[in-house]
Formats: C-alpha cells, sequence, structure tokens
C-alpha cells in the first residue's frame, strides 16, 4: 500500500517567524526514505479549536498524521488533548512514563524541582505506543484508529530528531513492505533548465525509479529514486537510468552521493597524495573555509592566502608589481600570477588563484561587478576560466569558488579543464 502523510507542526512561534520549522524538513526526509508520499504540510498555533480544524482536515486527506509540538507541561500544550478528542481515544496516565519524568530531573537535571504540571505530560491516548523521549521529559505516542495513523512528537528539534529516529521510523517501517532508495548526482557547470531540457524525455518516461532535477547554490542536484523492496533490488532498477544520464551529462557529473565539490576534490587529491594551496581576492578566504570545513583537509590543503587589497598581492603573496600595473586587478593575468605565487609559497603540487568584482560597484579599475577570474597552476601548465557573471554578491563568491573546485577537479581526473 502506498501511504500518503500530512505534517502538522503546532506551536504559535512559529506562525510569528520566531523560530523556522526545521521539524516538518526532518520529518519529511525520514518519510521519503521510507517511501511514504507526503502531500501536505500544515502549520497552526497553540488554539485547541483551530489545532482540531487542522486535525480533521488532515484525517480527510491523508493516511498518516503526525504532529510536531505542543506535548510539554504548559497550559497551551494541547496537542494530545485534541488528537485524542478527535480519534476519541481517552487519556490514560502511565505511571511507567512518570517514573522517567522524575528520574529525568533527578538525574539529567541536578534535581531541579519538578512543578506537578510536569506529569500531564504522562497522559497519553489510550492503547497507544509510547515512544521514549531520551533528550526531554515529554513522551511521544502513536496510534491506529479508524484506518489512520497518528504519530505525536516533540517540538524541540533535538528531541524531534531522536524520537524520529528511535520510535517514529520504525513504527511507520513496519507498516510497508517496501522503502526509498536513492542516489544524489551532482552536477557542475550547466543550469537547471539546461539539465531539464537534456533528460526530459527520460524523466518523463520514468514512473519507478524517478529522477527529478533540484537546483542549489552554483550547481544542480539530481535524485534518483526507487521504491523496493531491498537495496539491491533498488540497485538493480536504478544502474540502467544511472547510465543513460551518464551518457547525457558526461564530466558535468563531478559525483554520486559524495555530498559536495569539495569533498570531491579533496578525495581525489588525497587518494593521489597531492597538495593545493590558494591565494584568493574576492571570495575572501570562502574557497579555503568549504576546504577546511572537512575533516581531513590537512593531509592535502596546505594554507591560503586571502589577498584582498591590491597592495597584499605584492608584500604578502609576492605577485609582480608590473604585472599589476600593466593589467586590471581583475584579469586572467593577475588570477595566474596568483595561482603561481600560491603554489611556490606553499610548496604545493596545485596552486588556485581567484580574483574579480563581487559588487555591487565596480573596482577601481571600472571593470564590472560580477567579472571574475579563476586560474589553477599545475606544474608547468596554467589553465584560467572566467565564470559567468552575477550580480549578486554573495553567488558571485560562492561560484568563483566552486569553479575553482571544478577545474582542479577535472585535471584531477584527466577530464578537459
Amino acid at each position: 500500500m502506498a501511504y500518503t502523510a500530512e505534517i502538522i507542526g503546532v506551536g504559535t512561534e512559529i506562525l510569528l517567524g520566531n523560530i523556522c520549522n526545521t521539524d516538518a524538513q526532518d520529518v519529511s526526509q525520514a518519510l521519503s526514505a521510507l517511501g511514504i508520499n507526503v502531500y501536505f504540510h500544515t502549520v497552526v498555533g497553540d488554539n485547541p479549536q483551530r489545532l482540531r480544524q487542522a486535525v480533521e482536515i488532515a484525517r480527510s486527506r491523508a493516511d498518516i498524521i503526525i504532529t510536531t509540538g505542543g506535548l510539554g507541561p504548559t497550559y497551551d500544550d494541547l496537542t494530545k488533548q485534541t488528537l485524542a478528542e478527535v480519534f476519541g481515544k481517552p487519556l490514560v496516565f502511565h505511571e511507567e512514563e512518570a517514573k522517567r519524568i522524575r528520574r529525568y530531573f533527578k538525574e539529567r537535571l541536578n534535581n531541579m524541582e519538578m512543578t506537578d504540571n510536569n506529569l500531564q505530560q504522562a497522559w497519553l491516548p489510550e492503547g497507544c505506543v509510547v515512544l521514549e523521549n531520551s533528550c526531554g521529559t515529554a513522551p511521544g505516542c502513536a496510534f491506529e484508529s479508524g484506518g489512520k495513523h497518528v504519530i505525536m512528537l516533540p517540538g524541540p528539534p533535538r528531541e524531534c530528531r531522536a524520537m524520529l529516529k528511535t520510535g517514529a521510523i520504525p513504527y511507520l517501517a513496519a507498516l510497508s513492505d517496501s522503502q526509498l532508495y536513492t542516489h544524489n548526482i551532482h552536477v557542475f557547470g550547466m543550469g537547471e533548465s539546461s539539465v531539464e531540457a537534456r533528460l526530459r524525455d527520460l524523466m518523463m518516461e520514468m514512473t519507478n525509479p524517478t529522477l527529478a532535477p533540484y537546483a542549489k547554490d552554483g550547481e544542480v542536484l539530481l535524485r534518483l529514486t526507487a521504491k523496493a523492496r531491498s537495496q539491491e533490488e533498488a540497485e538493480a532498477m536504478m544502474a540502467p537510468a544511472l547510465e543513460k544520464v551518464r551518457a547525457v551529462l558526461g564530466d558535468y557529473i563531478y559525483g554520486i552521493d559524495t555530498g559536495s565539490l569539495e569533498n570531491t576534490v579533496l578525495s581525489h587529491l588525497r587518494e593521489q597524495k597531492k597538495t593545493v594551496a590558494v591565494a584568493e581576492s574576492c571570495t575572501g578566504g570562502l574557497l579555503s573555509k568549504r576546504l577546511t570545513d572537512l575533516p581531513g583537509s590537512s593531509a592535502a590543503f596546505l594554507g591560503g592566502v586571502t589577498a584582498y587589497a591590491t597592495r597584499t598581492k605584492v608584500s604578502v603573496l609576492g605577485v609582480s608589481e608590473d604585472v599589476l600595473k600593466n593589467n586590471p586587478v581583475a584579469s586572467r593575468a593577475v588570477a595566474e600570477a596568483m595561482a603561481r605565487r600560491a603554489r611556490a609559497l606553499f610548496g604545493a603540487d596545485f596552486g588556485i588563484g581567484i580574483t574579480g568584482v563581487a559588487g555591487p560597484d565596480p573596482d577601481e579599475d571600472g571593470t564590472a561587478p560580477g567579472t571574475v577570474f579563476v586560474a589553477l597552476s599545475a606544474g608547468d601548465k596554467l589553465f584560467c576560466r572566467e565564470p559567468l557573471h552575477f550580480t549578486d554578491r554573495a553567488r558571485v563568491r560562492e561560484f568563483a569558488a566552486s569553479t575553482a573546485l571544478d577545474m582542479l577537479r577535472r585535471y584531477l581526473t584527466g577530464r578537459p579543464v
């Protein structure tokens, strides 16, 4: 059976914009992995009448209703009471949960005084499966009524994620004999519309597995998804589609399930026992940050210089004054000089130089915003790209750093840079 689900976030603070509803994202991702279709997200405030209306609507159009929030000890935590009324389930006091709550205050909260209202959390719908809260006091629960499955999870994200993993997912997995299995195909250097145009016929004809594009910052993610009873069965279903995508997109694909460009590049560098150093201007250290955000990066990344000011390119990085006199700061010649100097300064196998105008205004040479040059120094070879012009400062910087990573990725894998 193909189940459909609706997620209801409970909390006035979400409606007011005081917090972001990350619970819905976490739950949706978990349901997707289980092969459960999420058709609706609803958010409702701490109001029993409006919550009741939302639950009634959800019951009319979903097989599974999952709520987050409203399970705590305060007067406005009314999720359990409201859903119990809607589904005709009396609330029953669970002494074991009461003991756990008392123990939590004693052992985890250093004997903090426990007020009586905390025991409100031990009242749960009759006949429900209790979902233990390993990170807080409010237990969750799950039950079936009239062919509908209801799961209530706490609102604090840490508690919700933990209970989702240990309680809700096992409960839901038992409802179906199949799950969703996915491969993430990472694409750089081609826009979402171009990717979609090349793969449209393939995507339209596919039913299981399916293929869908998602735009990310400066790149495209293709998600290949199969619904199957086992990983082996899913892999057999996805393999032909994966080969077709590879045939169409070629070396624009930088990895399958690799996570990010920087992760891909560092993996290749470590495998080949090579090192890289960078010299950045308009990216302001962003490339260095992306590389060093990954554990183990010190094995391949030797260091970087953020030579933002023109004089710093000379005094710290060692770029020739003649190069800067005879060329705009944002130019191919300067990017190449920066790449060579970064490589020499750190004694690395590869050097990367990035210079440009992130905007929103032209630089002192009158160079237009969005003009960027990215250079790669590799042995006696020099490569330089001028990435696409963007007008948004953050996007210019992000795309420049990604271009640098893609150039190095291509060199390391023997592809045209």
